[in-house]
């Protein structure tokens, strides 16, 4: 790669990929029919292909990770019913609110700062069943990799102690597994292993993945043909969505393996900016995120122009911290880069 190719270098967010050469191609030559009427091709072979790849019984094509989640949430929870979900998960902070607003879902907070809630916190978050004066919680939801906790991979093990805990409890489970395939790239695990148990799970395309759009909910037969409703309800019907779909294959197909490279570019990120005197975040089992801050907002705000500037472009979670997210089109120069940028630009600030 050039020095003119290297610039700009887009950490904000793995959402920000764009279609490959080969991605478009096979875009431009999928089969297409209307998809409402259960006519797309390709819609229905990357349903199936995800359904196999995950364990699960029947999958649905959906627009989002949003859509995929609020669509879940409304099939297993009726308006009143409550839901465990983690005082940092993308469910509750990045999705408006979907559950409260449109589903009438009552949201039961427990601690996930550590990525995955506690048994412990879980005992005691649940309401008493039969006391009138709360909401019953009906459904678990748990994140893998977990966005605020710094791109996390919870284990198959972790995971499942809390599938157990849920059932014995009469409780179902969604996964918001937005980020599921950078969790099993980080642990060496299968996908079905990795959502053994869990009753929904859904997994993003346009995050790490490199498609333009797309998620997939993943679940037994009779959950599918019951959230194909709410995802009408919801404007999620499309109509000649192959060609959307035929990115999603290739995704799953070409762009699952490669997740390694994104971890290891965010690893050698760290390393640089731990060294160069930057506060880093540390992460248990960490995946292609990395958060670390500034001493205070005026600091932060001087760096993020700085490297701005130089067109390393990044945000920030709070007024003095940062994330940076590798992906498919970070090369292991532009991550050297980058690293070099900002730990350059945060020096000059003295």
């Amino acid at each position: 790669m050039s020095a003119s190719n290297v610039f700009p270098i887009d950490l904000k967010s793995d959402t920000v990929t764009k279609p490959s050469a080969a991605m478009r191609k096979i875009m431009s030559e999928a089969e297409v029919g209307d998809d409402v009427y259960g006519e797309d091709p390709t819609v229905a072979l990357l349903e199936r292909t995800a359904a196999k790849l995950l364990g699960k019984e029947a999958a649905l094509y959906v627009t989002s990770g949003t859509q995929g989640n609020l669509v879940s949430l409304l099939t297993h929870c009726a308006k009143g019913d409550g839901a465990l979900v983690g005082k940092d998960c993308h469910i509750l902070n990045y999705e408006g609110y979907g559950l409260a607003v449109l589903g009438g879902i009552a949201p039961l907070q427990v601690d996930d700062a550590k990525s995955l809630p506690s048994i412990e916190e879980l005992e005691r978050a649940i309401p008493a069943k039969g006391n009138v004066h709360f909401a019953q919680a009906k459904l678990l939801c748990i994140e893998n990799t977990h966005n605020r906790g710094g791109g996390h991979a919870s284990k198959p093990q972790e995971v499942y102690a809390r599938v157990e805990w849920a059932h014995k409890n009469g409780l179902s489970v969604h996964m918001d597994g937005a980020r599921l395939f950078n969790a099993t790239a980080a642990i060496g695990v299968t996908p079905s292993e990795m959502v053994k148990g869990v009753d929904s799970v859904q997994i993003c395309l346009s995050k790490g993945l490199g498609a333009p759009m797309g998620s997939l909910i993943c679940s037994s037969g009779d959950f599918v043909d019951r959230a194909r409703y709410w995802r009408k309800k919801l404007g999620g019907g499309l109509r000649q969505a192959g060609i959307v779909a035929a990115a999603g294959l290739y995704a799953l197909e070409h762009n699952v393996a490669r997740l390694k490279d994104d971890h290891d570019n965010a690893a050698l990120i760290k390393d640089a900016l731990q060294k160069g005197g930057l506060r880093v975040s540390e992460v248990g089992r960490p995946t292609n995120m990395i958060y670390f801050s500034a001493k205070n907002e005026a600091e932060a705000d001087k760096l993020l122009a700085a490297c701005r500037a130089r067109e390393v472009i990044f945000n920030k979670t709070d007024p003095y911290t940062f994330r940076l997210a590798t992906h498919l089109d970070v090369s292991r120069e532009q991550a050297e880069t980058a690293a070099s940028v900002i730990v350059g630009e945060y020096q000059k600030l003295g």
